[in-house]
């Protein structure tokens, strides 16, 4: 048992990407059905099994790492035995681990609930699902910017087909819109990989919050309009304005399990600004730039959503706004640049992520017994679970608004009092305090047009209304009123440990703000105590090239440094390997001189 343990702990990083990316191909290799419908295929139980089973077990591994990461432990884990910076490496720190946990809180109520007629829509959703899962899990765990690149991508490839599943015009055209903005920031984002590798010569995020210091002024400008194209990049994933009009819209159209999911997807966005913006670059040229973009542009987010919700016309499309408010008042946290600031918008991002998954749940379930009236903000016959739904939606109505004591009132006053320090501080509290009230009107006038005014079903079993109305479903789709019930129970329990979880968040904002801290486990050292990183160019230290001959490289005694002895010593190296290399050594021998004179004349 000790041994596993010290197994578990020395490869911790690893495993939550392990976890689904193994499923996602088992899942892909199980097959689907040439013809006919899922529903029929023996495979599908097997799927749904596969697939809750490595949810779950993704779920008890980010809480053993959240255990693990509580006592301030950093884990790292050497991919190929490469250090940093050199080679990849995977960050367990206490933000990683609060992120894997609020991924995996909710894919798997999520994915329960898709579990049980939604996923025969199409025939990738469970290997896509775990695809996101991965992309999630790696962008929360990478320590360096490339590999977030890397898994912002299978991000975006596994969400495109999520977006698209159920089919449809609309999902098509929003898709190819989503793909399109998707790509566009991929671009940008390579291109500020570029910045920052061409002046800092490293992509890792301990080895450049060190350089960034170090740098000339000209490379330091450099890599700060890097960064700050990065911060770009960020903010679409985010959908902060003004490159964050596409979410509602996109959304809308997702079927019900996948728009619950996507909640988290802008939440990547914000870890990303935090982890990138706020820690590695946080010299006074990007800081100064970023407090001065980030406060407005989160101020103008907020305030645009919740008025783009008043004005809304469809509910789907409504709760997207109320998502991009709650993403303006993340980034206003965000722009603060204290650790209470950043502990109060860690609190309030897990609460407006399970918030807005709950109520994309519950637009499934009012859609489903509102007919052809849908979504839309029409006056329709009442619904047949009507207090049931009201219930639901008093509760969600709450919570989003920020009404005291649910913990949507909590995030709110803990950033108002982090705000407190800065001289922004009357504009804060007037924003937020609007926005609340706002969203308070908002909930009223969707409450008023979905249960209040409501018409009486049709009492005339000959007319055609009354058919129409009596062939609805009388309960909720399979699975839907419980998922929405534990998302309101794990609210409700988020608020009960407010405190606990606050001095958690408390301790991980004073953790990401140590980059000494990053920089003393990350990068190793040479017998000098010098942290093993770039070297400053030198001329005089050219490549081995055919013409210039061979230069012996500087660097070379570092390399014990950065491989494992045991690999040095050819121990991971196969027995059939060792006896290709011993049959090389017995068969050379050396050159004879006359072979190294060019052939004569006869």
């Amino acid at each position: 048992m000790t041994d596993f343990i010290q197994f578990w702990a020395q490869h911790a990083p690893v495993f939550s990407i392990l976890i689904p990316a193994f499923t996602a191909f088992a899942l892909v290799l199980l097959g689907n059905p040439g013809s006919g419908s899922l529903a029929q295929d023996w495979r599908q139980p097997w799927r749904r099994g596969i697939s809750l089973i490595s949810a779950l077990l993704g779920l008890i591994t980010a809480v053993s790492y959240l255990a693990m990461a509580s006592q301030g432990q950093i884990s790292v884990y050497n991919l190929s035995e490469w250090a940093a910076p050199f080679g990849i490496v995977l960050v367990l720190d206490q933000l990683s681990a609060f992120m894997l946990v609020l991924t995996y809180a909710l894919a798997v109520p999520v994915l329960w609930y898709a579990s049980k007629e939604w996923d025969e829509r199409g025939r990738y959703f469970h290997a896509m699902f775990h695809f996101l899962l991965m992309g999630l899990c790696g962008a929360f765990l990478t320590g360096d910017l490339f590999n977030l690149f890397v898994f912002f991508e299978i991000l975006l490839m596994a969400s495109y087909v999520l977006l698209l599943h159920g089919q449809g015009k609309a999902r098509f055209q929003l898709g190819i819109h989503y793909v399109t903005i998707n790509l566009l920031a991929s671009a940008l984002f390579l291109i500020g990989l570029g910045m920052i590798y061409g002046s800092a010569g490293s992509l890792n995020m301990a080895d450049v919050a060190r350089l960034m210091p170090l740098l000339e002024p000209d490379q330091h400008r450099l890599a700060a309009a890097g960064g700050l194209l990065l911060f770009a990049v960020f903010g679409i994933k985010a959908a902060m304005l003004p490159v964050g009009f596409w979410l509602p819209k996109t959304y809308a159209v997702a079927t019900t399990p996948v728009a619950a999911i996507f909640t988290i997807m802008t939440k990547v966005g914000i870890y990303a600004i935090l982890r990138v913006n706020g820690t590695v670059f946080d010299d006074e040229i990007s800081r100064e730039i970023l407090q001065n973009c980030l406060l407005p542009i989160g101020l103008i987010t907020s305030v645009y959503g919740v008025i783009g919700a008043i004005g809304a016309e469809r509910l789907r499309r409504f709760v997207g706004f109320m998502i991009l408010s709650s993403i303006g008042t993340l980034l206003v946290a965000i722009a603060l640049f204290s650790t209470e600031a950043w502990a109060a918008g860690l609190y309030y991002l897990v609460h407006s992520t399970l918030i807005g998954a709950a109520f994309y749940l519950l637009c499934g379930w009012i859609t489903s017994q509102r007919g052809e009236f849908k979504d839309h903000f029409k006056i329709a016959p009442q619904m047949k679970q009507h207090k049931a739904l009201a219930l639901a939606y008093f509760a969600i109505a709450l919570m989003m608004a920020g009404l005291p004591p649910f913990s949507g009132f909590l995030g709110k006053v803990f950033i108002l009092q982090a705000a407190a320090s800065s001289p922004y501080q009357l504009l804060i509290i007037l924003t937020i305090l609007a926005v609340s009230l706002l969203s308070i009107i908002a909930m009223t006038r969707v409450g008023f047009i979905l249960f209040w005014r409501a018409s009486r079903p049709e009492d005339n079993p000959h007319a055609p209304e009354f058919k129409t109305y009596h062939a609805l479903p009388a309960k909720a789709p399979k699975r839907n009123d419980s998922a929405v019930y534990l998302l309101l129970a794990g609210l409700t329990a988020y608020m009960v440990f407010a405190a606990p979880i606050y001095r958690y968040a408390h301790s991980t904002a004073e953790q990401m703000r140590s980059n000494a801290l990053y920089e003393e486990i990350l990068l190793k050292k040479d017998e000098q105590g010098n942290p093993i990183s770039v070297q400053p160019f030198d001329p005089e230290n050219l490549p081995e090239t055919k013409y210039g001959g061979e230069t012996v490289d500087p660097n070379a005694h570092l390399i014990p440094l950065l491989i494992s002895e045991n690999t040095l010593q050819g121990e991971h190296i196969s027995e059939y390997k060792k006896r290709q290399i011993q049959g090389q050594e017995l068969h050379s021998q050396a050159p004879d001189d006359a072979q190294l004179k060019p052939m004569e004349a006869p």
